[in-house]
């Protein structure tokens, strides 16, 4: 077994969020198409809501580029002096880029912190024979313990019973001893 413990989740779920994106910019592929929309690799990751290096990504860059080169066979117009980019346009990319910036790093935090939570299970399941040993081993040493306590009790009760039972018997000695003085005394 691996000392880290089973990445074969985690691959798992990579593996998951890898194809559910690939099929997100599929979809969003079609859609730019279908609505006549220009496609940019830009435009196919904002209408997907995946990051940009996701479109130039060997098995995605190619759908992209046959639709901009379908696109391209299909508008045949020239270029026209209006379709320059503008201040305004400039500044609402600028915009849509700050957005998914701060989207992806929102989505990089949750990541990290759903990545966290499970190496910290991993890592509890990986010392959870140890605990249990060792709450096995302070079980049976607590059950020493208390067997010891209470025979320490039983042999202490016992100690002073015999410490009574000897003072009773010595002052009857003294008071014995005292007669036999008197007594003497007396002849």
């Amino acid at each position: 077994m691996n000392p880290r413990g089973n990445p074969a989740p985690l691959a798992q779920a990579r593996r998951r969020d890898s194809l559910d994106k690939r099929a997100r910019v599929m979809t969003a592929l079609a859609s730019l198409e279908k609505e006549g929309r220009p496609v940019t690799f830009t435009a196919v990751a904002r209408t997907a809501h995946v990051s940009t290096w996701l479109t130039y990504a060997p098995g995605v860059r190619e759908h992209v580029e046959a639709a901009q080169l379908r696109q391209a066979r299909l508008t045949t117009t020239p270029a026209q002096p209006g379709n320059s980019p503008t201040g305004v346009g400039l500044r609402a990319e600028l915009e849509l880029a700050r957005q998914e910036v701060k989207e992806l790093r929102a989505e990089r935090d949750r990541l990290q912190s759903a990545l966290r939570h499970q190496l910290g299970q991993q890592l509890d399941a990986l010392h959870a024979p140890d605990l249990a040993a060792r709450a096995d081993e302070l079980d049976r040493r607590n059950q020493h313990l208390t067997s010891q306590l209470q025979q320490a009790t039983a042999a202490q009760a016992a100690s002073e019973a015999r410490i009574t039972a000897l003072e009773e018997d010595l002052a009857a000695a003294r008071t014995s001893l005292r007669r036999m003085i008197r007594e003497e005394n007396r002849r």
